[in-house]
């Protein structure tokens, strides 16, 4: 995948890729990555962007009104070429708009601009999606980097998710086929905070939706860290591959549809319906103490 906008300061380097406007590393000045690399031994993505829909659809169908169609697991914006519409030094924009390819699965005129910034330790990703069409809009968003597990200088350092000391948030369980159960369970959190290990995700990925704070830290508890902040994201999932050396921290704003529901994109839980002419906007920054 050829990166084609590379962002530095004095703290951070970035690069971000015309295919998905996904993010391909993210390292520090003295050239430490913080992002998965994309090895395909456990998972070829690194940031990938989630749009028009989140997680699976039942047999990897959607629909919207008496439109059906195939679209598989977080949508095809991930896999779609953007075009650059704005590079500083330090701030690109790209942005993907609606094409016969789009129109073909996904019935609507729209425009999908991604932001990268950076601003000292701090990078910023900021998502802007309009309708451009006559009719309502239903879709879901979402971000899905994966950060290196253990970051940097924390190799013999236990990591862990850390929310503020009230949050608890309750888990929806994702079941083989990739949707979700239908009903909440308590969360492994406690006082806010969850110590990683492997054994938690043997089920595979943890969801966590509605509610999620918008802070939260990863890293070790008293050395290397990443602080984020979200925006209108408030879904969130954590996810590894047995082994993988990474972690994947998903902020969203929508997720798979729950088992024994239909294909609508509008039912799913936490999808967005823009009206015809508006945006919105989704984001999340990500701070890096090392």
């Amino acid at each position: 995948m050829t990166s084609d906008c590379i962002l530095t300061n004095d703290h951070l380097s970035l690069s971000v890729a015309t295919i998905g406007a996904e993010m391909q590393f993210l390292r520090t000045a003295d050239g430490r990555d913080l992002l998965w690399h994309g090895d395909a031994t456990f998972w070829t993505g690194r940031a990938p962007v989630l749009f028009p829909i989140v997680g699976r659809a039942p047999d990897d169908t959607i629909a919207v009104g008496a439109h059906h169609a195939n679209m598989p697991q977080h949508g095809f914006a991930r896999r779609s070429p953007f075009a650059i519409e704005t590079q500083t030094p330090t701030m690109c924009r790209h942005v993907l708009r609606a094409d016969a390819a789009t129109r073909a699965v996904y019935p609507f005129e729209f425009t999908l601009r991604l932001t990268h910034a950076l601003s000292g330790p701090t990078v910023s990703v900021t998502a802007e999606v309009e309708n451009l069409s006559d009719q309502p809009m239903p879709f879901g968003f979402g971000f899905h980097p994966a950060f290196l597990w253990p970051l940097p200088g924390a190799t013999d350092q236990t990591h862990m998710i850390k929310l503020p000391a009230t949050a608890n948030p309750k888990q929806r369980p994702l079941r083989p086929d990739g949707l979700l159960e239908p009903d909440l369970v308590p969360g492994p959190f406690q006082a806010g905070t969850l110590p990683l290990s492997e054994a938690l995700f043997e089920e595979g990925a943890l969801v966590f939706p509605d509610g999620t704070p918008s802070l939260l830290r990863y890293g070790s508890k008293d050395g290397p860290n990443l602080s984020f902040t979200f925006d209108n994201l408030p879904d969130i999932a954590l996810w590894k591959p047995k082994q993988a050396p990474f972690l994947c921290i998903e902020p969203w704003h929508g997720t798979a549809a729950l088992h024994g529901a239909g294909p609508q994109i509008a039912d799913r839980p936490n999808s967005t319906t823009l009206q015809p002419g508006t945006q919105e906007t989704f984001g999340y920054s990500v701070t890096v103490a090392l």
